[in-house]
């Protein structure tokens, strides 16, 4: 009896509960970043998510609080309740804010049902230097005459008193080169290669640290340590060195406020002093060399003897062009143990970490004085399971170290990075490497990692390890093209090619637009992109393709993340190329200049189908020059810009006009009749809708003759499954995706790659390479397959008109033999998930949609009494309805919440067979 009254009392509290429940309001974002520190961003955004434990929950209001205090008492900006269902993106329209000065936010919102949460937890962010006048350090450089050939890493310090306590101490500091710096000798911050890669003429970034906790009362000491690095070290070609300046210099400004509210400043100048470290040489390229022997202990702490030091002098460099870093800085990630430790057939000493990684190599070691340990970097061993290094070029990738010989002795690079999976040790004391005394290091920019893939195939699984793995290597600050060899550049058009794909497997927002405020810097006045950005080279050439960084990144960012500032700040880029094409092309088609085509395609070694896989380049270019015109007016629509939304309509149609008329013979094919010719005129609508279905099916046609083989290179593959499910063709997307023989995905999978290759094969079947001159194992451009994966496979997609995953698509193909697929995504909304399992003769589909935002789900079937949900008739269900089918789906829609769906006998794609 009394057991039931408490059952009673327990389902009638479970209803009170429910019936009164709160929306929460959680995941505070100030400019895509939990409590920034330093930003120089004058009317900053602010983002949250709705936490709900039930279906359909909606914001209908919010209402955003700022204020100097903790405790909100007093505000610099109060919204009010605003009515309205954005909670990303908000911009503040308060007061001016000050320099150097912390706010704290925080925000309540209202559901559809009327209800109200609390507030949120208070967040905060500081912001960093607006104006050049804040800055009151001075330019500092050594005083001592340099050796020009190794130039050591310079030390710079100073001895300073602190007579109060301190309630709070904020650290701005830059460099011409790379810093390390430290205070009573404890490291500042946990960012290395700082302050990162910029167009450095024009854009030079500082950090802000928090050093409250590293100064005290009394005496102190800070102490910085330069190196090289891009700005005067070796980059580019040709062993070039001094790319931005001769000069390695220093900036630095300590702002201290103590408890009794005065307030004091340390900054860089005349009273420093500077000396030579133990990193006598140091180079992005070729690695350090570090001798234990000239450590200078102490040198960054308190009652060190520094009279033996030099003076340092004074420079005038220009301060206008400091800009605060809000991009995430480049940190050390996961971290890897020996393998193996093996002896090659030469009989050198090699590790192996079973990964091809970004990073160095910490090593602990014993020795006597004066032994020297030499660590070499490489990504493979050669057929003959030797290690391997032609493909680094110039790049001699070594880190050498010189012992002290008192005990033992942990070395670390400061000034460079490798891309390797194994090492090989010279000049080891002893016999015996210990496993537990070497450890490899991954770095790479602070990314918050966001989409999961998971398939019932192991090696899609593991393409799709390598897809993600090739990120992490080259987005050290800016996206590179490899890790490894003397290049290490932001080639621009491998950047545009993966972006879309970035945005799945991590946060790159603020990464891109970081980078895409260089992409415009070093953008020529006549709109020209460079080959690389930053702009080391000096070309000044505009290739397709490769432009397209300016317009098709920041509608990748838009669409991914809903960043309407992105498109602002880079409007003026965008519409600078594409009317430099305008300006090259002749009646509307560009046909000339030099383009690097679609770069590293499938060439036959035979005549068995002569050239067919070389696509014309001014083919190519025509495209490109359509699809960047349609972004821009993509763009200035957004915008709302419609005097260039008229504009660039009319000229967009002329360019498929001329297109047409050159390149499209009467009965409708292509005078380049390769698959990357196809699928881009069908992927970007540069055909009349009556010509489409015959040039899918020359597609299908052209990769049948090459057995079921891809032959796309840059510019073709990120759309050619695309193109193909677009038009009717999943089975063969899924045939291509599950080929595995040479030229195909998975066959650098099955020949054991981690990471993903420059070249379809840059080892051949015989264990052999191809050319050493160019040939990256850790290469992402043909990662961009994982785009196919998540938003055609899994089905998992944002509509244009509710960018950033506010208004979703699912759509889902299964197939392929496939029992299961499954994505997860982390958008600013919540998460997002699609997956589908094959069992028992249905086709079963999970899909967890977040708050505040609506989704259209497509299911593959004939009639939606196919469909259940749970073990609901779809009729029965009140929070779906019914809507729009299309092309053998049935059109469902839903507000947030989890669903679980079950199909019968119905499989989108067939079971692949006959790959080879």
């Amino acid at each position: 009896m009394y057991m039931k009254f408490f059952y009673s009392l327990f389902a009638l509290q479970m209803v009170v509960s429910l019936c009164f429940a709160q929306v929460k309001v959680d995941g505070l974002l100030c400019e895509n970043r939990i409590n920034p520190l330093g930003m120089d961003v004058t009317h900053p955004r602010f983002s949250w998510k709705l936490v709900a434990d039930k279906r359909n929950e909606m914001q209908t209001a919010y209402r955003v609080e700022v204020s100097e205090k903790a405790n909100f008492s007093g505000h610099v900006w109060d919204s009010g309740k605003v009515p309205s269902d954005s909670s990303v993106f908000i911009t503040y329209k308060g007061k001016p804010l000050q320099s150097g000065k912390k706010y704290f936010w925080r925000v309540k919102v209202w559901d559809n049902t009327g209800k109200a949460s609390v507030w949120s937890t208070a967040s905060w962010w500081q912001t960093a230097l607006f104006n050049t006048s804040d800055w009151k350090a001075k330019w500092i450089t050594p005083g001592y005459t340099e050796d020009t050939t190794n130039r050591p890493s310079p030390l710079m310090r100073k001895q300073f008193t602190v007579g109060k306590k301190i309630r709070s101490a904020v650290a701005y500091i830059t460099a011409h080169g790379l810093y390390e710096a430290q205070i009573n000798g404890q490291r500042i911050g946990d960012a290395y290669l700082t302050p990162g890669w910029t167009s450095y003429g024009k854009r030079l970034q500082y950090q802000t640290y928090d050093v409250t906790s590293l100064l005290k009362e009394g005496n102190n000491a800070i102490g910085v340590m330069l190196g090289n690095g891009w700005y005067r070290g070796i980059i580019g070609y040709s062993n070039k060195k001094n790319v931005y300046g001769k000069d390695i210099a220093l900036l630095l400004q300590i702002n201290i406020t103590y408890e009794d509210g005065t307030t004091g400043i340390i900054t860089s100048d005349e009273s420093w002093k500077s000396s030579t470290s133990e990193v006598i040489y140091s180079e992005i390229y070729n690695g350090e060399t570090i001798d234990h022997n000239k450590v200078q202990a102490g040198w960054a702490q308190p009652g060190f003897n520094d009279e033996q030091w030099s003076k340092v002098r004074v420079e005038d460099y220009p301060k206008n062009i400091l800009v605060a870093t809000y991009n995430e800085m480049i940190k050390k990630h996961e971290t890897f143990k020996p393998a193996r430790i093996f002896k090659t057939p030469k009989n050198e000493q090699v590790i192996d970490f079973g990964q091809n990684l970004v990073g160095w190599v910490v090593l602990k070691v014993k020795g006597k004085a004066g032994d020297k340990i030499t660590v070499s970097h490489a990504e493979v061993l050669d057929k003959d399971g030797d290690f391997y290094t032609a493909n680094l070029r110039a790049a001699k990738a070594q880190d050498t170290y010189i012992l002290k010989g008192d005990g033992q002795e942990i070395f670390e690079p400061h000034f460079t990075f490798h891309g390797f999976q194994f090492i090989r040790i010279e000049g080891y004391p002893g016999d015996i490497i210990k496993p537990e005394d070497v450890t490899a290091v991954a770095l790479y920019s602070d990314m918050k990692p966001t989409g999961t893939f998971t398939t019932s195939n192991p090696l899609i699984n593991q393409l799709q390890h390598n897809i993600q793995w090739g990120q992490k290597g080259n987005f050290l600050d800016v996206p590179t093209d490899c890790p490894q060899r003397d290049e290490r550049l932001g080639w621009t058009g491998d950047a545009q090619v993966f972006s879309r794909t970035a945005t799945f497997n991590m946060n790159v927002n603020n990464f891109f637009a970081k980078w895409l405020c260089d992409v415009a810097a070093d953008q020529s006045p006549e709109g020209i992109v460079p080959f690389v950005v930053p702009n080391c080279l000096g070309f000044t050439q505009g290739s397709t393709g490769w432009g397209e960084t300016a317009t098709v990144i920041p509608w990748n960012m838009y669409l991914a993340y809903g960043d309407q500032r992105i498109l602002q700040n880079q409007y003026s880029s965008m519409k600078a190329w594409v009317d430099y094409m305008q300006h090259q092309a002749k009646n509307d088609l560009w046909n000339s200049g030099f383009h690097f085509g679609d770069w590293l395609f499938y060439s036959v070694d035979d005549d068995t189908d002569g050239s067919s896989a070389i696509t014309d380049k001014y083919f190519i270019a025509q495209c490109f020059y359509a699809y960047s015109t349609q972004l821009l007016i993509n763009t200035a629509t957004v915008l709302n810009k419609q005097e260039d939304v008229t504009y660039y309509t009319r000229l967009l149609k002329r360019i498929k006009d001329a297109f047409f008329k050159e390149y499209v013979t009467p009965n409708g094919r292509l005078v380049s009749g390769t698959q990357t010719a196809y699928t881009l005129a069908l992927n970007f609508d540069m055909l009349p809708e009556s010509l489409r279905t015959q040039a899918a099916q020359r597609l299908v046609e052209n990769i049948h003759a090459y057995n079921n083989h891809l032959t796309t290179g840059f510019l073709g593959t990120p759309y050619l499954c695309h193109v193909l499910t677009r038009f009717g063709h999943s089975n063969m997307a899924y045939r291509l995706l599950l080929q595995d023989t040479y030229p195909s995905w998975l066959y650098p999978v099955k020949m054991g790659a981690t990471t993903i290759w420059e070249r379809w094969d840059g080892i051949r079947p015989d264990k052999s390479f191809e050319a050493a001159s160019m040939n990256s194992f850790n290469h992402y451009s043909y990662g961009a397959i994982g785009d196919w994966m998540y938003r055609i496979m899994a089905g998992m997609d944002t509509y244009d008109d509710g960018a950033g995953y506010k208004h979703i698509k699912i759509m889902p193909h299964p197939g392929g033999g496939f029992s299961n697929a499954t994505a997860t995504l982390q958008t600013y909304y919540g998460n997002l998930s699609s997956g589908w399992e094959i069992k028992d003769g249905k086709t079963y589909y999970s899909i967890e949609i977040p708050a505040n935002t609506k989704a259209d789900i497509f299911l593959p079937a004939t009639h939606a009494d196919e469909i259940t949900e749970g073990d609901k008739a779809l009729a029965l269900d009140k929070d779906i309805t019914i809507g729009k089918s299309e092309d053998g789906y049935v059109g469902l829609k839903v507000g947030s919440g989890i669903y679980h769906f079950a199909v019968t006998g119905v499989v989108a794609a067939m079971p692949v067979t006959g790959t080879k």
